[in-house]
């Protein structure tokens, strides 16, 4: 889904091609919840999405049990629940610039099955994602979040082999990228690449004022964007032009980074 104020997508030409339009780049979220996309990695989609490239976020299930307290109280029901999550995380998803699809797959527990990771192949191979974000393999305070891992994880194989049925052309090895947890110490996560978001904060920061039913983390992924920040300034060194309050997220790679130069 697009933001209605967003510029629609121009797919770059390439010259070899004779003025023919090659397809955009894809990045494909895996996330657990409906509000794991926006605070992880919002700012990594509102810079692809002005860059015009295609970003698809697959949302395995609502957060309707597990990240929905404040409507609890207020006496909701379920499916109210998780018509208010659904609308609060298409909203944020086109504000950010990208493409929301709801599993409906049921969280807390979230629980890994053939048939989802067998979606989510589909997905993949419809997409043909040049990056990949989802969760970190490691969460002991929610285990749905690993769960959506090693459904992601597994997916990204299955697309590759070609013996493996279904629709659509096998994709290559995309690298995968593992977004930040909220408690990082304590899931074994390293900031091993700092995302420079400093030109769509704003963006980010409007996404996730969407989410009204988890306004209590609005400040906190606000700080955690300075602090990232800080550390991205630190070691990028001292005459980059980098603004002075920069706003970052990190990442943590599972699969070695491929190059030709060390950089």
């Amino acid at each position: 889904m697009t933001h209605a104020d967003a510029p629609s997508p121009q797919p770059p030409t390439s010259p070899e091609q004779g003025g023919a339009s090659s397809p955009p780049r894809s990045t494909l979220v895996i996330t657990a919840h409906a509000g794991d996309f926006v605070w992880r990695a919002g700012g990594a989609i509102a810079l692809a999405a002005s860059r015009h490239e295609r970003v698809t976020v697959a949302c395995l299930t609502f957060g309707e049990r597990g990240e929905s307290a404040r409507a609890w109280r207020e006496g909701r029901k379920l499916e109210e629940i998780k018509a208010i999550r659904r609308d609060e995380a298409e909203r944020a998803a086109a504000t950010l610039g990208a493409e929301v699809r709801f599993f409906d797959a049921g969280d807390y527990p979230l629980i890994p099955t053939p048939e989802l990771t067998d979606r989510l192949v589909a997905v993949h191979r419809e997409t043909q994602p040049d990056v990949i974000l989802t969760h970190p393999a490691e969460d002991p305070y929610n285990g749905d979040h690993p769960a959506a891992n090693r459904m992601a994880v597994e997916a990204r194989i299955l697309a590759q082999a070609v013996g493996y049925p279904g629709d659509g052309d096998i994709i290559g090895a995309p690298p995968v990228f593992y977004f930040e947890p909220h408690q990082p110490e304590m899931s074994g996560f390293r900031p091993e690449v700092l995302l420079d978001i400093t030109e769509v904060w704003e963006t980010k920061r409007a996404a996730m004022e969407c989410l009204g039913a988890q306004q209590h983390l609005w400040d906190y992924y606000t700080d955690l964007a300075v602090r990232r920040g800080v550390q991205l300034k630190r070691n990028a060194g001292p005459n980059l032009g980098l603004a002075h309050q920069t706003m970052a997220e990190a990442y943590m790679r599972p699969y070695p980074q491929i190059t030709k130069e060390l950089a």
